[in-house]
């Protein structure tokens, strides 16, 4: 029996995880996202004390995913400074002498909606996220989108709502981006309660739908994936995917004929087909990619 990695490394956690060869999670070990030097360690005696034949990492980013590149497997311009060209890759692999799969922590979780969750059967999905930060990952002939670097739909721009008392958003980079608009660190700030303490009926929550709603609107019309997940802490509360399917369906205006969209976008706006696991499993499915490429 094969054992295979996988590493969800985020901002603010790293969950550690080993599975077998049909996909079955057998340990999962969680520790918080310190420097490299407090975080790396601990994470490299894990995987060596479950010893495993490949390593797939979900991770944070900006990333540099070009083989050719050679600062490839390092994080890049990232605000998390610690790990500002931290070359996460190269450190696995000296450590544990296995293959390593990389790609964005968004990429993983799409690629194992597209092939395991609720775009299986699909050629294309984009799937978001929506928590401390915004990011997507987007599927296209079954394979993650990679180009000049990977897709960022966090910081695509939108139109700021009448009424948000905050309409230039947080973003420290960008006014007006999906992120700095719409994340669980945006709403906080911008009612003063985090966004969990909201109760359904607060104006927080329209804010946040017709935020969404841009962005859908925007990847129909830009990558026509043929499913749109979406995921995160926000998307916790459940009343708020409905708002977000018929403030799009407004937004589109009558301009796409589709029974889809006939059907009020109920079948293709969608929570993740595989819960909370869509990243473990994204990264599962690149450990078996590498282990596969050698």
């Amino acid at each position: 029996m094969k054992y295979y990695g996988a590493l969800e490394a985020g901002g603010t956690k790293m969950v550690l995880s080993v599975l077998d060869e049909t996909g079955t999670i057998l340990e999962r070990a969680t520790m918080p996202t310190g420097t490299p030097e407090d975080t790396m360690p601990g994470m490299i005696a894990f995987f060596q004390e479950h010893p495993v034949t490949a390593l797939g990492i979900g991770c944070f980013g900006p990333l540099d995913l070009n083989p050719a590149s050679p600062t490839y497997g390092c994080i890049t311009a990232t605000p998390k400074l610690p790990w500002r060209h931290y070359p996460i890759v190269p450190a696995f692999r000296e450590a544990l002498g296995i293959p390593i799969g990389l790609d964005t922590d968004v990429n993983g979780a799409a690629l194992a909606e597209s092939q395991l969750g609720a775009a299986k059967g699909l050629q294309s999905c984009l799937y978001v996220t929506i928590g401390t930060g915004v990011g997507g990952g987007l599927i296209i002939g079954g394979r993650p989108v990679h180009g000049l670097t990977h897709p960022e739909l966090g910081h695509m721009l939108l139109a700021p709502m009448p009424g948000d008392p905050a309409p230039e958003g947080f973003c420290p980079y960008h006014q007006h981006c999906l992120e700095g608009l719409a994340a669980g660190p945006a709403i906080q700030k911008r009612w003063g309660v985090p966004a969990q303490e909201l109760p359904p009926d607060h104006p927080a929550w329209a804010l946040e739908a017709d935020y969404l709603a841009q962005m859908c609107l925007n990847a129909i019309m830009a990558f026509s994936p043929e499913k749109i997940i979406l995921g995160g802490g926000v998307m916790g509360q459940a009343f708020l995917l409905p708002m977000i399917r018929e403030r799009t369906v407004k937004l589109l205006g009558g301009y796409l004929s589709s029974p889809v969209v006939d059907n009020g976008l109920e079948d293709y706006i969608v929570a993740p087909g595989l819960g909370v696991n869509s990243g473990v499993m994204g990264a599962y499915l690149l450990a078996r990619e590498a282990e596969a490429c050698g």
